[in-house]
């Protein structure tokens, strides 16, 4: 087992719990209201999904005890904000990985547009320069919380959130971290609606915590799910076999063949959620921990990609109890 999660927060319309991600559907469902969920105060010149983002990476840390807080910002007796949350561990020891293909999209089109529409920066505030960064969100997240470790954004297609995971566990195996805090986000806007011709793309965020199976148990950590394998082929058979075993249910890619993994009970989150694109990968983790917590077994595969992407990613997660007979772990 090259990890563990010990935390997941959701920022998903209609799903407060990881168990909901199986159950219910964003149909119906009020967004998310980052200002009622952290606070406005330091939301005003960020994009959606880095709201989002910083709403799931709150209750993600706090939820695997690596912080304590709501994180809202305050200003006391009118001097400096400070950010009404402790940090329990080293602040070098916790590394931010977040995945995200639109997260500033609907930034950067705006500033483009202006720029083409008066010919030059004149009527551009200063306050656009940190939100046309690819890496705003990460950037945001480890500021708002003090987290100090490695930080990467991961901007990769279809496979984009597997592979922030996968990249996660890279940081741990390596020592570049003790904990990781993974997060996929995306925002429903205009820009992205008219970019992928969706209607009703995901407007959400999902975060994890990662870390070594000796260092949760250092912490006397609750163990929501293990990660026991990753692997990325260049299609969608090759890569369940790659994985191995005989998963007892698995987090498919959208309009995956019926005759792939058949007899095997399959959940298709962007069915329920809408595309999700770099946050789908993330968003399967977390509905696995779901799939856990209300008694499923393991292993189960999370799998993102399809024939017709550049790429197909799959990850093996186990139930908290450990690895069952007949996993296979793919490989690292």
């Amino acid at each position: 087992m090259s990890a563990v999660a010990t935390g997941v927060g959701l920022a998903v319309p209609g799903a407060p719990a990881a168990t909901d991600l199986t159950t219910h559907t964003a149909e119906g469902a009020a967004p998310v209201d980052p200002a009622a969920r952290i606070g406005k105060k330091g939301l005003r010149y960020l994009d959606q999904a880095t709201r989002l983002a910083l709403c799931a990476a709150r209750d993600a840390l706090n939820a695997a005890g690596l912080m304590t807080g709501d994180a809202r910002l305050t200003a006391p007796g009118g001097g400096a904000p400070a950010v009404a949350a402790e940090l329990l561990v080293p602040a070098e020891s916790v590394a931010v990985v977040v995945s995200s293909n639109f997260g500033n999209l609907d930034s950067v089109c705006e500033v483009a547009t202006t720029i083409a529409a008066d010919g030059g920066t004149r009527l551009l505030s200063p306050v656009y320069a940190p939100r046309l960064s690819s890496n705003v969100t990460a950037s945001e997240i480890a500021i708002r919380f003090g987290l100090r470790g490695p930080n990467l954004m991961v901007c990769n297609g279809p496979t984009s959130g597997l592979d922030a995971v996968h990249w996660a566990t890279v940081l741990l195996s390596a020592g570049r971290a003790r904990h990781v805090l993974v997060v996929g986000a995306e925002p429903a806007n205009d820009v992205v609606r008219r970019l992928t011709g969706h209607e009703h793309p995901l407007d959400g965020a999902a975060a994890l915590v990662l870390e070594s199976p000796a260092a949760a148990a250092e912490r006397d950590a609750p163990v929501l799910a293990g990660l026991d394998g990753y692997v990325r082929t260049g299609g969608l058979v090759g890569c369940v076999s790659a994985l191995g075993g005989a998963p007892r249910a698995w987090f498919a890619p959208r309009q995956a063949p019926v005759d792939v993994l058949a007899g095997v009970p399959r959940h298709d989150l962007e069915d329920r959620w809408g595309p999700a694109s770099g946050a789908l990968g993330v968003l399967q983790c977390a509905a696995a921990v779901g799939h856990f917590a209300a008694g499923g077994s393991g292993p189960v595969y999370a799998v993102a990609g399809t024939d017709t992407d550049d790429a197909v990613a799959g990850l093996v997660l186990t139930a908290p109890g450990g690895a069952v007979a007949g996993n296979g772990g793919g490989r690292a």
